[in-house]
C-alpha cells in the first residue's frame, strides 16, 4: 500500500511517506476505482473549519468552482484530497485501511443549527465507486465494512477523472523525452480532442471530444498485467514496485535482436532504422544456446518492459492518427512515473508519427477513474469542488457533470500526492 500527501509546496515523489491518520471527524467522502491488479482510494480530508452561506452571491465570489442555486445552503470545506493505492488480490488491506481511518463512517450532515460533522448509520452509508471490482467485491465490502457501492461507469469515471486534472491542477501534464520533463500548459479552450490511453492491467483507448463526449476506440490486451505477471513469472519478482526496480538495472540489449545484429552493425538507412532499434524483442534468445537461468533477471525486467512500452506506444499513435488526434494523453498505474517506461512511450510515439505527436503524462496517472468517482458524488451532498493554486488561462466558466461550474479553478499537488482544495457541500 501508498500513501501520500502535501503541506503546500511541490515535492519529489516520496513513497515511504505516510500522513498522520487524520481524526475521524475530519474526512468526508471516500471514492474508489477497484481494478484487476490495484485498487485506488481517492478521500476528501478536511480542517473542519465550514463556512455556511444561503446567499449565493456572497458565498460563490468570481474565482471559485462551485454550482449556482439561490434555494439551497451550503457548507465549504477547506482541505486535502488525498490518494493510496493498494493490491488487488490484497484487498483485506485495503477494508483494513478504510477501517482504521474510520473512512465508511465519515460525512458531512446539516441540522437545524447548522453544519456539522458525524458518524453516519452504516445502513445508510454508500461509497462511491468504479472498475470491475466494485461488482466483484460489494458483498464483501457490506459484509466487512457494512456499506453499499454504489457503481459508477469506468470509462465515466476515467473521462471526468482526466477533464478535471487536466482544466483544474497546474502542472498535472507534462512531457518526458531523454531524461527531460517539461511541463505543459493546456489551453483549455483548445483541449478537445484528444485520446487518452489508461494503462491499467490492460490498456484502454478513448477519443474525448468534451465533458461527457467519448468513445472507446481501441485497446490491448498487453498491458500492466502483462509485465507484472510475465515480470513475476520470469524474474520471481514479488511485487510490480519490486520489478520496476530490477529493470532500471538492467540492460535489454542483452536480449533484444537490434537492427544492428542483423546487419553487421549498420543502420538500415533506406527506412530509417538506426542499428540500436529493436527488431525483435526477446529475439536473442532464438539463436543463444542459453536457459531462462542464464540470463540476468534485470535484463529480462529491462526487455519486457521496453516491449510492452514499446508496443502500447505504437498502438496508441496509430489510433490518434486514425482520428486525427495530435494530443495524447497517457494514465494508468503501469506508468508509476516511471523514467524509463515514458522516455520508451514517448520514443514510439515520436518514432511513428516522424515527430508530429507527442506524449503527454499524467502527475495522478492512475487516479483518474478513482477521481472520476468521486467527482460523482455531485448531487449528494458535494456541490462543488476547487483547488487552491492559481491556473492561468483557464476560461470563466466551464461545463462539470452537467452542471455550470464557477470560474477559475486552483490546484497545488506533490509529484504524486494530494491536491489542497475545497468542497462545496449542500443541504
Amino acid at each position: 500500500m501508498e500513501e501520500s500527501g502535501i503541506r503546500g509546496k511541490l515535492e519529489e515523489r516520496e513513497s515511504n511517506d505516510m500522513p498522520s491518520t487524520p481524526p475521524i471527524d475530519q474526512v468526508s467522502h471516500l471514492a474508489l476505482d477497484i481494478g484487476g491488479s490495484l485498487i485506488k482510494v481517492v478521500y476528501f480530508s478536511s480542517d473542519c473549519n465550514c463556512s455556511v452561506d444561503d446567499d449565493q452571491d456572497k458565498r460563490l465570489p468570481e474565482k471559485n468552482l462551485g454550482i449556482a442555486s439561490a434555494n439551497r445552503n451550503y457548507c465549504t470545506l477547506s482541505g486535502r484530497l488525498n490518494f493510496a493505492k493498494f493490491e488487488t488480490h490484497k484487498i483485506d488491506d485495503c477494508l483494513e485501511f478504510i477501517s482504521s481511518k474510520q473512512l465508511h463512517r465519515c460525512g458531512i450532515q446539516m441540522n437545524s443549527d447548522g453544519w456539522q460533522h458525524e458518524a453516519l448509520e452504516c445502513d445508510k452509508n454508500i461509497i462511491k465507486a468504479t472498475g470491475g471490482g466494485a461488482f466483484k467485491f460489494a458483498n464483501l465490502f457490506k459484509e466487512k465494512l457494512g456499506v453499499s457501492l454504489d457503481k459508477v461507469d469506468e470509462m465515466n469515471s476515467l473521462v471526468a477523472g482526466a477533464n478535471f486534472l487536466l482544466k483544474a491542477v497546474s502542472s498535472e501534464a507534462f512531457t518526458y523525452r531523454d531524461g527531460q520533463k517539461e511541463y505543459e500548459q493546456i489551453d483549455h479552450n483548445d483541449l478537445y480532442p484528444y485520446l487518452l490511453v489508461n494503462i491499467g492491467s490492460g490498456v484502454g483507448m478513448i477519443k474525448v471530444d468534451g465533458d461527457k463526449k467519448f468513445e472507446r476506440v481501441s485497446g490491448t490486451s498487453v498491458g500492466g498485467g502483462t509485465f507484472w505477471g510475465l515480470g513475476k513469472l520470469l524474474t520471481k519478482c514479488k511485487s510490480f514496485d519490486d520489478l520496476l526496480e530490477l529493470s532500471h538495472k538492467g540492460n535489454n540489449r542483452v536480449i533484444d535482436m537490434l537492427v544492428g545484429d542483423i546487419y553487421g552493425g549498420m543502420d538500415y538507412t533506406k527506412i530509417g532504422l538506426s542499428s540500436t532499434a529493436i527488431a525483435s524483442s526477446f529475439g536473442k534468445a532464438i539463436s543463444e544456446n542459453k536457459e531462462l537461468e542464464d540470463y540476468r533477471p534485470e535484463d529480462v525486467a529491462r526487455s519486457l518492459l521496453r516491449m510492452i512500452s514499446n508496443n502500447i506506444g505504437q498502438i496508441a499513435y496509430l489510433n490518434a492518427l486514425r482520428f486525427g488526434l495530435k494530443r495524447i494523453f497517457f494514465g494508468g498505474f503501469f506508468i508509476r512515473g516511471h523514467a524509463y517506461t515514458m522516455d520508451t512511450i514517448s520514443v514510439a510515439v515520436n518514432f511513428w508519427s516522424k515527430g508530429e505527436a507527442k506524449a503527454t503524462f499524467l502527475r495522478h496517472e492512475g487516479f483518474l477513474g478513482a477521481l472520476g468517482a468521486f467527482l460523482s458524488y455531485k448531487g449528494h451532498g458535494l456541490d462543488g469542488l476547487m483547488t487552491h493554486q492559481q491556473v492561468d488561462s483557464l476560461p470563466k466558466s466551464v461545463c462539470w457533470n452537467g452542471d455550470e461550474l464557477r470560474s477559475s479553478v486552483f490546484g497545488n499537488l506533490n509529484e504524486n500526492g494530494s491536491i489542497e482544495c475545497s468542497v462545496q457541500l449542500s443541504n
